[in-house]
C-alpha cells in the first residue's frame, strides 16, 4: 500500500466564507501557473495585478519574508488587504517567517485564501541562521517539526483558509510526510527562499516526484524559484502542477502574455 493510498482527507475547509469559492480551485486536479507579487512593480501593483488576472490568472503568489527566517523584507498584511477588495484571485500565501503561528490571524483576516508555513520554521530560528545560505533540516528533527506544524496546520483550518506545508531546497521529501493528510498544498523550493539571482535547482525534481506520488488527487504540488519559459516544462514532468512565475511574469514588458505563454508551455508539458 502506498502513502497516497493511507491517507485520509484533512480537516474540511469552512464553507460559508467569501473565499470558498475560491479555496475550492485547490482541490481541483490540473495545473495553474501563480505569478508572483515579490516580481512585480509596486508603484504599480493595482495595474500588474488585474493585467494577469484579465489574461486568466486564478492565483496569485504572495510571498512574506521577515528577514529573520530569510535575509529580506518583503511586504504584509497592509499590501495584501488592499489588494483583496482588487481582486477575485486566490491569495496564495507563502510565509516565509519565523513565529508563524504568531501571524496566521492577521493573514488569514487580511484575505489570503492560502497559507503555507515553512518546516524549517517549525524548529525556531536558532538551528541554521539565514546568512548561511537557508534552513534546513536534518532527521532528527523531523519529529519535532512535524508535531508543532501539525498544530498550526490545524489552526489554519480553523481559521478558513487552505493550508500548506514547503520545504527548501536540501529539505528531505520525508520530513512532511507525517504532515501530508492534513495539508491542501505541499511546496516544493527549487532556489534559496530570500536570496535574489538564482539558477533553477533541477535536482530538486526528484523530491517533487517523490511528493507526487504521495499526495491525493486533492492535494496541490506547487514548485516556486527560477520558473521560466526554459524550466516550467520540466517542474510540470517531474509532477508539478501549480508553478510560481515571477520575473519570468512581471519581468517582461507584457506581464499578461507572458503569463500565457507560460500557461501555454505548461499545459504542452502536460500533454494538454
Amino acid at each position: 500500500m502506498t502513502g497516497k493510498d493511507q491517507m485520509s482527507p484533512g480537516p474540511p475547509l469552512t464553507a460559508d466564507g467569501p473565499g470558498e469559492a475560491r479555496r475550492a480551485l485547490l482541490r481541483n486536479p490540473g495545473w495553474r501557473v501563480a505569478p508572483s507579487l515579490l516580481a512585480a512593480d509596486f508603484a504599480r501593483l493595482a495595474e500588474q495585478v488585474q493585467a494577469v488576472e484579465d489574461a486568466g490568472a486564478e492565483m496569485l503568489h504572495l510571498d512574506v519574508m521577515d528577514g529573520h527566517f530569510v535575509p529580506n523584507i518583503s511586504f504584509g498584511v497592509p499590501i495584501i488587504e488592499s489588494l483583496r477588495s482588487r481582486s477575485a484571485m486566490v491569495f496564495d500565501a507563502h510565509l516565509m517567517i519565523d513565529e508563524p503561528d504568531r501571524y496566521a490571524e492577521s493573514f488569514a483576516n487580511a484575505g489570503c485564501d492560502h497559507i503555507t508555513i515553512q518546516i524549517e520554521a517549525m524548529i525556531g530560528p536558532t538551528a541554521s541562521p539565514p546568512m548561511q545560505r537557508g534552513r534546513t533540516l536534518s532527521p532528527h528533527q523531523f519529529a519535532e517539526a512535524a508535531d508543532r506544524a501539525a498544530a498550526l496546520l490545524e489552526r489554519l483550518h480553523a481559521l478558513g483558509v487552505s493550508s500548506g506545508v514547503c520545504l527548501n531546497p536540501a529539505t528531505p521529501a520525508e520530513s512532511v510526510r507525517p504532515v501530508l493528510h492534513r495539508v491542501d498544498l505541499v511546496l516544493v523550493m527549487s532556489v534559496w527562499p530570500g536570496f535574489g539571482g538564482q539558477a533553477f535547482m533541477s535536482e530538486v525534481l526528484a523530491k517533487v516526484t517523490q511528493l507526487r506520488g504521495w499526495l491525493r488527487t486533492d492535494q496541490r504540488l506547487e514548485i516556486d524559484g527560477g520558473i521560466g519559459e526554459k524550466t516550467i516544462g520540466l517542474a510540470v514532468q517531474a509532477g508539478a502542477d501549480t508553478l510560481v512565475a515571477g520575473s519570468a511574469v512581471f519581468g517582461a514588458a507584457d506581464p499578461g502574455q507572458a503569463f500565457r505563454e507560460l500557461t501555454r508551455l505548461a499545459g504542452q508539458a502536460a500533454g494538454g
